[in-house]
């Protein structure tokens, strides 16, 4: 069954935990579909994991829904969600709706992401009246790095606590239809969890969530440029793979690869007629 958002509200009312990934690719997608993962969500962290850039500012459109699209032909379960990368939507709501319509229509996504509380909302709100889902993004965003200082934990004051309720309710009012809360106290993310009907998805934000997203990369071990504290490796395949990738150059300076399984044949009265 394709999982939609209706799917999601309901997992939240059931208490069903939702699970998410980040994904960038058709064979990955694939993976994930066939794993029963819920949600893929096609991340502008690919700057970072599939693009080598040091944040996720650099990301255009055009990186976003080459992606997307790779995504969504793997995808046949998973509900799709793209990132709407920096720049993409904050200059205006006509550049909003604009480019969440090309991650739709181009990428084939079924719902668009944007980071920001409250300051979005009029985005959230012409997106939403256009016909095309949101999940809204509040917390630790990425995208506001350089205005943040750096990946610090959000709304440990009183003040920033309560502006982080306030902005969930807000993006749900505007018409999003999930969150996601990123590098916030648990207990915070709880009472954010209890006090909005769609449904939250955590990423350092503690178990109370409905569900969670993970940079795929990160849990399986296979970005080491930096670990966030939240960040659990339930495979190391990026060591799985050097040893593969270095038995391959061993084997192939040895001349041991191919061998001749892997070889197609001809018959010897052929090859005795090209001499």
């Amino acid at each position: 069954m394709k999982t939609t958002i209706a799917t999601l509200k309901k997992m939240k009312e059931e208490g069903n935990k939702i699970t998410m990934l980040t994904c960038y690719d058709y064979s990955t997608a694939k993976l994930m579909d066939n794993a029963g993962v819920e949600v893929l969500l096609i991340g502008d962290s690919l700057g970072n994991t599939m693009l080598g850039y040091a944040d996720t500012l650099p990301v255009t459109m055009e990186d976003m829904i080459h992606h997307t699209a790779a995504v969504s032909r793997g995808a046949k379960n998973a509900l799709v969600i793209a990132d709407m990368p920096f720049m993409s939507y904050q200059p205006s709501v006509y550049d909003a709706v604009v480019n969440a319509g090309r991650l739709i229509k181009e990428g084939h996504a079924s719902v668009v992401k944007l980071e920001g509380g409250a300051k979005v909302c009029d985005r959230i709100e012409a997106i939403v009246r256009a016909d095309i889902p949101v999940c809204a993004h509040i917390g630790l965003t990425p995208q506001s790095i350089n205005a943040f200082g750096g990946f610090k934990v959000q709304g440990k004051s009183e003040e920033a606590a309560r502006q982080l309720i306030e902005d969930a309710k807000k993006v749900e009012a505007a018409g999003a239809s999930m969150v996601v809360l990123e590098g916030i106290p648990a207990k915070l993310a709880s009472i954010i969890t209890k006090s909005v009907t769609i449904p939250t998805i955590g990423i350092g934000a503690g178990a109370d969530c409905d569900g969670q997203v993970l940079v795929y990369q990160d849990m399986l071990g296979m970005f080491d440029d930096y670990v966030p504290k939240f960040v659990k490796h339930f495979a190391n395949v990026g060591e799985v793979m050097t040893k593969a990738f270095e038995d391959y150059k061993k084997e192939v300076k040895e001349g041991t690869f191919p061998a001749a399984e892997h070889t197609y044949k001809i018959a010897d009265e052929v090859i005795e007629k090209l001499y």
